[in-house]
This record gives structure tokens, sequence and C-alpha cells, in this order.
């Protein structure tokens, strides 16, 4: 054992040697907090901003590097287990800020990109088949203003959902001043509507638009969408607006307001934002309005606590407890944020039981930061693996524990 640490450390950055001395799985422990049994494995770093990552069914794992803010500097690459860890392999190069990653139905990858989406089979990069934008027939997404990038799931109907956030943070005006109380934000309203849930109705097994509409709106950055396996629900993990205290003077500051949410998303739906706020209470901005025409959120989250990305734990690795479980990614910089918790099962099944953490102690300890997961996904192999923007690490969940 202390031969193959030593081996993998010498083969590790620099920010790795501290944890060269802790084992997950034969791979370099993260020191955070996890329950008995649990440890997170560094299966790779030194990306530039990974945002998306994707496992696939013979345990490679396809990262999706957004390479910063700047356009075209994003990529695509492929990690595969060797003996002295994960080597990777680049497949794409100058992607438009790439967020979003899914598996089709049709076995290939989908990705997410300002504007676009197109698929590939990653054996055959070079073949790249746009969806929506591009050279597609079908319109691109908005991609503007301040929640540009794409998330995007396939529903168990073959459909593809695609988060279009809201350009602004609470319809403010161009120059920052409020919104007209007495008048619909335009941006969250109508066909096209921003801060929205598209639905695509695929053509399979040609992977062809056939029509989209808006599936929900009121929805301010919808960057965590699951489906819950069984009942197919869609649910949806909102991050909520910023500054409210600017037009409630009472407020020291916005570190508890408004909470982020949990929704269960129904067609046709409004949720209320830049309209209401929590549970249905009518933002500053709009205060005669009545919220009571909006859908209330199934469950109020932390604030500011920035759920990036979700997804339902059906394995079998995980000790009872977890299982069917909203495993949630806490991205944000604050004090709520920095985790990766358990919504666990409320008795009908859904996801409003008990909040449980996965990972927390995600702090900065000498060469490690703070911790800031994006994307979350499940292996076939029951682990969890998660994407870390502000590290640029993948790492992933197991549990090593005996017995289950």
């Amino acid at each position: 054992m202390l031969r193959r640490l030593l081996c993998a450390a010498a083969l590790l950055p620099a920010w790795a040697a501290w944890a060269a001395a802790a084992d997950c799985g034969g791979l370099p422990a993260l020191a955070v907090t996890t329950p008995a049994g649990f440890c997170v494995a560094v299966l790779a770093a030194d990306f530039a901003f990974p945002r998306g990552v994707q496992p696939l069914p013979n345990g490679d794992v396809l990262v999706l590097d957004m390479g910063g803010w700047e356009a075209d500097k994003g990529s695509l690459w492929l990690l595969r287990r060797g003996a002295q860890g994960y080597e990777r392999t680049q497949i794409l190069k100058h992607l438009d800020r790439p967020n979003g990653i899914a598996l089709g139905p049709d076995g290939l990858v989908y990705i997410g990109v300002v504007k676009r989406v197109f698929r590939l089979d990653p054996r055959h990069p070079a073949a790249l088949t746009d969806v929506i934008g591009g050279a597609s027939k079908v319109a691109p997404l908005p991609g503007q203003g301040r929640h540009l990038l794409t998330a995007l799931r396939f529903g168990p109907n073959g459909a593809l959902y695609v988060n279009v956030g809201s350009s602004s943070d609470h319809c403010e005006n161009a120059d920052g001043t409020p919104p007209t109380p007495r008048q619909m934000c335009r941006e969250a309203e109508g066909d096209a509507a921003q801060g929205a849930i598209r639905e695509y109705q695929m053509s399979w097994p040609d992977g062809v638009v056939k029509r989209w509409s808006t599936y929900a709106h009121g929805l301010r950055n919808s960057m965590a969408l699951a489906f819950q396996p069984g009942s197919g629900a869609l649910w949806q993990a909102e991050n909520s607006r910023d500054a409210i205290q600017a037009a409630m003077p009472e407020l020291k500051n916005d570190n508890e307001l408004p909470h982020d949410e949990l929704n269960l998303i129904q067609p046709g739906q409004h949720y209320g934002w830049p309209y209401c706020y929590d549970e249905n209470r009518a933002s500053p901005e709009y205060p005669a309005l009545s919220c009571s025409k909006f859908r209330a959120p199934a469950r109020l989250l932390p604030a500011h606590a920035a759920p990036l990305g979700m997804v339902f734990y059906t394995g079998t690795r995980f000790p009872v407890l977890y299982r069917n479980s909203l495993i949630v990614g806490y991205h944000g910089y604050r004090q709520h944020g920095h985790r990766l918790v358990a919504l666990l099962p409320d008795k009908a099944g859904a996801p409003l039981g008990k909040s449980v953490d996965l990972i927390a102690g995600w702090t900065r300890k000498g060469a490690q930061g703070m911790g800031a997961p994006v994307d979350v996904k499940a292996g076939a192999d029951g682990h969890i693996y998660i994407a870390d923007d502000h590290n640029g690490m993948i790492l992933r969940l197991q549990y090593e524990g005996a017995g289950q």
C-alpha cells in the first residue's frame, strides 16, 4: 500500500501532495468530513474550470472544462483508469463555455454550450451534430445576460429539457434601477420566456428536434435538474435572487434571504420569479402583487447555497438510508454552500425528508481550497461523481464501509 501511494504521489500535482497519505479506493482522498464508511477520491486535478461530468457505462468519465468565462476556451476530456490513476485525453477544444452534459436515449453524448446543444460519439468526436442552434434547423438558445450557461437533462419520455436562465437578477432595468412595480417582467413572460425550462420533443432514433415549448417558467436559473426514477417527476433546484436587502432597508444583509428552492415541476406552471420569493412572499419590488397564482416551492433550501447539480441515488453501494435520496451539490461560497447533501425521501418517496451532509468540512486546508461542486452524477458503479470548478478537480464519493 505504501509503495502504491508513493507512486501515485509522484504523478500528482503539487496541490495534492498533502493527500498522498490518505487513500480512497487506491486514489488520493480529499480532506473533508463524510458519514462513517464514506470517502472522497480525487480522480483528476488541474483542470481550469470543470463544470460537467458524465460517467460512462464502461467506467470512463467525460469532463467538460469551461476554461473560464471567456468565449471558446472550453474543452471536452476523457478520463480512463490506468495503472497509476486516471489518464486524461482531450477530445474537443474551442468550445464556448460548455456546461451541460448528458447521455441520450441513443447512447450518444449531448453537450450544452452557449446558445447551442450538439451531440457526438466520444469514439468519433470529429462527427458532431447540432441539435439546437448551430447548423441545426432549430432556433438557438438565448444565451445572454447573467445566466447564459446551458444545463440539460433527458426525461423518461425521451424529450430533452433545457434550462434557459434569466438574463437579469430580479428583472432590474439595464441601468440597475428596480423594475416598475405595476408591470409584468418582459423577460419572464411569453412563449420564449427566460427564467424558464424548455421541453424539446425529439424524434428517435435520429435525435432530431420535432418541436419545442416553454415547459415551466418563473424559474430564475435551473442549473440543477433531476428526473425521479419510478414516478418520472421533474425536480428543479432554484438559484434565487441576490441583493434583496437593497430593497428591504430593515435587512443588514441578504445572508439568510431569499432561500434557494426545491421545486416539483409541473407543465405550464409559473413559479414566481421575479415577483415572489420563499413560500410565495411578494418581492419588495412588487409589494402589491398577489403570489397566490404562482406555484410555491416544495421545499426551501438554505439561502445562497447555489445548487448547481443533483441526481437521484438508485444505486446499491451506499447504505440503505440513502437509497432514492436526492443528492445535491451546494456550490455557494457563503456559509450554507461548499457541501454535498442527501435529501432523504419522505413516506411518499419525495425528497422532502431530512437533509444529511454527505460532504462537509469542505473548507480551505493548506493547499486545498473551499469546495465548489457543480455537476453531480451517479455512475453505473454506484459511486457519485462530482465536478469542482473552484479547485479544478473531478471527485468521486464512494462507500468503503462494511455492510450496506
